[in-house]
């Protein structure tokens, strides 16, 4: 649920920076319960501030420009603006979501985290826990708290992924928060054309980013 979590709760609410940036704040409120603890812990390995990995996915890898998934993204970004029907401005943005979708597409059939992810959604006590604790923090109200975490499984894709069934709640992303229709056949071959993209270095890319969040998880070990 924490690693999920930052993007989640992106709402009207809560923008993007604060919802990736939240991990820190949360281990200190909630330091003396260790389940809870494991969740913010998994909040900050996903997000920006403490650096985890959408800090060196989006914002900054090694000596480049930007993060990983950018760095990739570049390639298609001018196909990414076609397919997804999009303003030029948005282009690179949305290709790293492409590319960030080809890199699911990988990792989704080397294990079974489907499973994982609906025992998370299905966690009543820690949904329950967790919502009594956040409206503070994130001023979102309990109930709609719930709402999210309860329909967040119908935009993302918790079976195994295809590079179709991917594009497809993309779709459904890109409709709800920018009223854009994409064309999914396109967006599907975007993602594999990403998939085959990233294979001989995402794997350095996924040690680096372990190296770097496990030293920031250490500098936290006292809570």
């Amino acid at each position: 649920m924490g690693s999920l979590f930052p993007d989640l709760i992106i709402s009207d609410q809560v923008e993007h920076l604060t919802a990736h940036s939240l991990g820190t704040k949360l281990l200190h409120v909630i330091q003396e319960n260790h389940a809870l603890a494991d969740f913010a812990r998994a909040i900050i390995t996903h997000g920006i501030t403490p650096h985890g990995l959408d800090y060196f996915g989006d914002e900054k890898y090694q000596d480049c420009e930007r993060g990983y998934c950018f760095l990739k993204g570049r390639a298609l970004v001018e196909q990414t603006i076609e397919a997804c029907q999009i303003p030029p401005e948005m282009g690179w943005w949305k290709s790293h979501n492409i590319v960030e979708m080809g890199i699911e597409l990988l990792i989704s059939n080397r294990g079974n985290y489907g499973a994982l992810i609906r025992r998370a959604f299905n966690n009543e006590e820690l949904i329950n826990q967790i919502t009594d604790l956040l409206p503070e923090q994130t001023k979102c109200l309990n109930q709609g708290l719930k709402k999210r975490i309860a329909g967040f499984g119908g935009i993302i894709e918790i079976d195994k992924a295809t590079p179709e069934s991917l594009a497809d709640k993309y779709r459904l992303q890109m409709h709800y928060r920018h009223h854009c229709n994409i064309n999914t056949t396109k967006v599907a071959r975007l993602i594999e054309l990403a998939a085959e993209q990233v294979e001989e270095d995402l794997v350095e890319f996924f040690n680096f980013s372990h190296a770097n969040v496990f030293q920031e998880l250490n500098k936290l070990a006292s809570f």
